[in-house]
């Protein structure tokens, strides 16, 4: 999807894409940083920056890489604001109004103690935490990875392939 503010109708284009992606933004953002109204938060600021971003007539080949790219920065300004290292339980997610939708969320919850999981996941480091998230929660494929990162497709690959195992490692070990 391409917005353009040139466009016959921008505004029109760019409610397209809020109503297309919100939800996949709003649930990167939350799995990022583990809190549902931040989430929210830093969902809509990515759609405010991208819509100031369009104003000022600047044209969008790919929508939704430059949302999750727009998201990503928010995100990372937020945890370099806060200098947080985020462990937290799935239960504190939940009292909180966080619950795990979606198929990759019915998955994860059949396949794996999801609580474990969050709790894992939260002591993964940046960047392969953010890697995951995209890969597993987002559901993005290496090459959309790469384009949103910066890189090959094989690096985010490998990547990913690091963080699976450790992930797994760190599930088996308890």
């Amino acid at each position: 999807m391409k917005i353009s503010y040139s466009s016959k109708n921008p505004e029109e284009d760019f409610a397209q894409a809020y109503e297309q992606y919100a939800d996949a933004i709003f649930r990167h953002c939350t799995f990022r940083v583990f809190n549902r109204e931040l989430g929210k938060e830093l969902m809509q600021e990515t759609f405010m920056k991208t819509w100031e971003y369009i104003a000022k007539g600047h044209d969008i080949d790919n929508v939704r890489a430059f949302l999750y790219k727009t998201a990503n920065n928010l995100v990372l300004n937020h945890v370099r604001r806060k200098k947080l290292r985020t462990v937290v339980s799935l239960e504190d997610m939940q009292e909180s109004g966080f619950d795990i939708e979606g198929e990759s969320g019915k998955e994860i919850k059949e396949d794996i103690d999801a609580k474990e999981v969050m709790r894992v996941l939260g002591t993964i480091k940046e960047p392969h935490r953010s890697l995951l998230v995209m890969r597993y929660i987002d559901e993005l494929q290496p090459v959309e990875i790469a384009k949103l990162v910066g890189g090959t497709a094989n690096a985010v690959s490998v990547k990913l392939n690091r963080a699976v195992k450790y992930l797994r490692s760190s599930l088996q070990s308890g």
